[in-house]
C-alpha cells in the first residue's frame, strides 16, 4: 500500500533539493530519517518534515507499521515563483524570482493494495 505526504510552497529552489531527495529514495524509513537528521541543509529539514508526516499518515490512517515502510518516491517539484524587483541605476528595476518548491514523499510497505 502506498502512503503519501506533500508539503507545498516551500521557499527553496527545487534545484537545491533534488540531490537530497535522490539520496533517501529507496531506503527504509529509519535510514532516510538518519540521513536527513544529520544534514544541515534546508532541504533536509523540509524532507524530514514531510517524511515524518508521511509516516504519521501511514500509522494513523492505514494502520501500517513504521518499521516496514520504505521510501518509494521522494520528489521535489517547482512551485510558483515570487516576483520581486531589484533597483538599478537611473530609476530602473530588474526582476528577480524567489523560487518555491513542492515536496512529495510516497512510502510503501511492499504489499499490494487489496480491496
Amino acid at each position: 500500500m502506498d502512503v503519501k505526504a506533500v508539503t507545498k510552497y516551500v521557499r527553496m529552489p527545487a534545484s537545491k533539493a533534488h540531490d537530497m531527495a535522490r539520496a533517501i529514495q529507496g531506503l527504509p524509513v529509519e535510514a532516510a530519517l538518519k540521513i536527513v537528521a544529520f544534514s544541515e541543509r534546508k532541504a533536509a529539514f523540509q524532507l524530514a518534515k514531510t517524511l515524518k508526516s508521511a509516516i504519521a499518515n501511514a500509522v494513523n490512517n492505514f494502520n501500517l507499521s513504521a518499521d516496514d515502510l520504505v521510501v518509494r518516491e521522494a520528489k521535489i517539484d517547482s512551485g510558483p515563483g515570487l516576483r520581486r524587483f531589484w533597483p538599478r541605476s537611473r530609476g530602473m528595476a530588474r526582476p528577480i524570482v524567489r523560487r518555491t518548491s513542492h515536496v512529495r514523499i510516497v512510502l510503501t510497505d511492499g504489499k499490494e493494495n487489496v480491496k
